[in-house]
């Protein structure tokens, strides 16, 4: 090649280098500086941190808006607003994209929205989950109906990809209006306290239509979303640790519904036994313990990554491993409410159910549950209903199941919190276990109404009856006795048992009726 050629491909090279330098830029240093003053990192600085050193490969960094009306013209940004591409986690494929505020404020509108389309599609292609950095000032109002159009599109790829791939999203700054809803289709959502809210209608609208006053954080913070809506998996107090928090679930959760979950070596003994375990339900069948302490004893190296910790606290789900396998578990919490079963447990409880048994997650049951929560608010809030949802995901599911009952199990929440009888594959029970229709005082004052009100002393009477009814039904042997439970275990032997009984379910194969899709009452 001669010296003129050379240097015209060499020229032709160092604009590439330019053009792309310019992309890197965002919306300048200015812009960048109050990015950082405000705590959050750009979308660039996300990526590095999300993903594995020098992993990620970007798309469409030259892409940018051909819009010309109310001033755009002057403001042409390569990227248009977000980062996409793909690169690993811990050796492991995934699509990420990256809103970037300092660049039109991370406003969404068609390319912007074609970009995000292009990786979620490149995502299903492959197999691989996607991971959305929220932090857009929503619709971008210069390209009217267009920039909705964008969030339909993406709406739909959310909606398709749903049980297919999973999709987490991470609100790393102002998430309103209908760019609420593709995070909300996703399986997971982790927000920034302090900087990161959603809302479907702001504080401004709020004041002018309810003329009631609340701040960003007070309507639609971290902590509103995480306690009050149930709409936050995860919470974190900073960028830093809610991408930690990704790393972390995606260790748990296989790359498409085709996958199994990964098995991490761990050296934790499959058949290590814990003492402590069988005295840690009381005596006293009213008195609580912490379900939490059961799950870390039994799961390898006591790591437990809880899902919705602060919302409905009187169930608890989350992943654990077991022989260094992933598991979903699903438990009452004795500790909280007593561990009964309302409105939001049982909604909480079903979206976990449907999640793991999408991605081929066992799952893990472990029950003390006194029945469903009794009240005016209840019945009008819908229980029957939003009960039945935990119900059907159960019903439903058709990964391995096995259930553990440390103590009680009364009533139809018996036959919700994977019962035999709606598939459950293994049901154990301690010897603490008490499996009833209800409660031995309530029982006892239905069967024995006219034989208390008429004995000489009617406490004494009740108090005798409620003896003979804990001996004769507060067990778990007659339930045995008719196969509805497998086994009665010494509690400090339970991992084992649990390890040996998902090796034995691994090649289990269940399958529900060909149809559509059912009809979950929602």
């Amino acid at each position: 090649m001669n010296d003129k050629n050379r240097e015209l491909i060499e020229e032709k090279i160092q604009e590439m280098f330019r053009l792309k330098q310019k992309a890197l830029e965002g919306g300048g240093k200015d812009r960048i500086e109050v990015q950082h003053k405000k705590g959050k990192l750009t979308a660039r600085e996300r990526i590095e941190l999300l993903l594995d050193p020098g992993s990620f490969y970007e798309i469409d960094m030259l892409v940018h808006h051909h819009s010309r009306d109310f001033g755009l013209d002057k403001q042409v940004y390569f990227g248009d607003g977000v980062v996409t591409g793909y690169g690993t986690i811990d050796g492991r494929k995934v699509f990420v994209f990256s809103q970037d505020f300092t660049v039109l404020g991370g406003s969404l509108a068609a390319e912007h929205g074609r970009k995000i389309c292009k990786i979620m599609d490149m995502a299903m292609k492959v197999g691989c989950p996607v991971i959305g950095l929220n932090d857009s000032g929503g619709a971008r109002v210069q390209e009217g109906v267009i920039s909705l159009g964008a969030y339909a599109d993406i709406f739909l790829r959310n909606t398709l990809a749903s049980g297919v791939i999973p999709q987490i999203s991470v609100i790393m700054g102002p998430c309103a209006g209908g760019a609420v809803y593709s995070p909300a289709i996703t399986d997971f959502i982790i927000m920034v306290e302090k900087t990161s809210y959603m809302f479907v209608t702001g504080p401004k609208v709020v004041k002018t239509v309810l003329h009631e006053e609340y701040t960003s954080e007070e309507l639609g913070g971290a902590n509103v979303h995480a306690t009050k809506s149930g709409v936050a998996h995860f919470t974190a107090k900073n960028d830093l640790e809610a991408l930690q928090i990704v790393r972390k679930l995606m260790s748990y959760i296989p790359l498409n519904n085709s996958e199994d979950p990964p098995c991490v070596p761990n050296d934790d003994p499959i058949d290590r036994e814990d003492e402590e375990l069988n005295y840690i339900v009381p005596a006293n069948p009213n008195q609580p313990y912490d379900m939490k302490e059961i799950i870390r004893r039994i799961a390898d190296n006591g790591e437990f990554l809880e899902v919705h910790k602060d919302w409905a606290p009187n169930i608890i789900v989350g992943f654990i491993r077991l022989g260094g396998y992933s598991v979903g578990v699903i438990a009452n919490q004795p500790a909280v409410l007593a561990g009964v079963l309302d409105i939001n447990s049982s909604r909480k409880g079903a979206r976990f159910v449907r999640f793991c048994d999408a991605f081929n997650i066992p799952l893990l049951i472990f029950e003390d549950v006194p029945g469903f929560m009794p009240g005016a608010d209840q019945e009008w809030g819908g229980i029957i209903t939003n009960g039945a949802k935990l119900l059907y995901a159960f019903c439903e599911a058709t990964v391995p199941r096995i259930t553990v009952i440390t103590r009680k199990a009364y009533g139809g929440a018996y036959d919700v919190m994977n019962s035999k009888h709606i598939r459950g594959d293994l049901n154990f029970a301690w010897p603490t276990a008490e499996l009833a229709v209800m409660g031995p005082k309530g029982a006892v004052e239905i069967i024995f109404k006219k034989e208390i009100e008429n004995a000489p002393d009617p406490v004494k009477k009740e108090e005798e009856l409620i003896e003979l009814f804990n001996k004769k039904f507060a067990n778990p042997y007659i339930a045995a006795s008719y196969g509805y439970i497998d086994d009665v275990i010494e509690p400090k032997k339970t991992r084992h048992i649990l390890i040996n009984a998902f090796r034995l379910l691994e090649s289990k194969v269940d399958s529900n009726p060909p149809k559509k899709h059912g009809n979950i009452p929602l």
